[in-house]
């Protein structure tokens, strides 16, 4: 268990519950995943089908609890083709939410001063991606 007051840690146990949440999620659905390496520039998982004739990749999102997720000051900058976002990843139901690139740029909201993008919870926790991992078939 992690010791409270921890923050860096708990954050980093926090992305690793999401990341490998996610990857179990696809391997179990015939999906070869490959994490890559952590806090690098890029998609956090590499995936292709088992023909290996299907590649792409997912930035994967983690989250203790429902609340925005932060995307950083460029949209333009986000790379990955599919996004995973896992609300109560530390937890014994977390919850996954499947977004193309195209989805999260399009539902990006930006603070007041020109600041920061964020994805704000009501645009992310949709049915039409609440474990929505059917849109990643080929």
């Amino acid at each position: 268990m992690v010791e409270q007051g921890k923050a860096p840690i708990r954050h980093q146990v926090t992305g690793n519950s999401g990341l490998n949440y996610a990857a179990w999620q696809l391997s179990r659905r015939g999906w070869h995943v490959m994490p890559t390496i952590r806090n690098a520039r890029g998609s956090d998982l590499i995936v292709t089908d088992v023909d290996e004739t299907v590649f792409f990749g997912i930035q994967s999102k983690a989250l203790s609890k429902r609340q925005a997720v932060p995307l950083g000051k460029g949209i333009d900058d986000l790379r990955s083709e599919w996004w995973v976002i896992t609300i109560h990843a530390n937890s014994d139901q977390p919850a996954c939410f499947i977004l193309r690139n195209t989805e999260v740029r399009a539902l990006a909201s930006q603070d007041r001063n020109g600041g920061a993008y964020w994805l704000e919870p009501s645009a992310y926790d949709r049915d039409e991606f609440r474990e929505a991992w059917d849109r990643l078939s080929p």
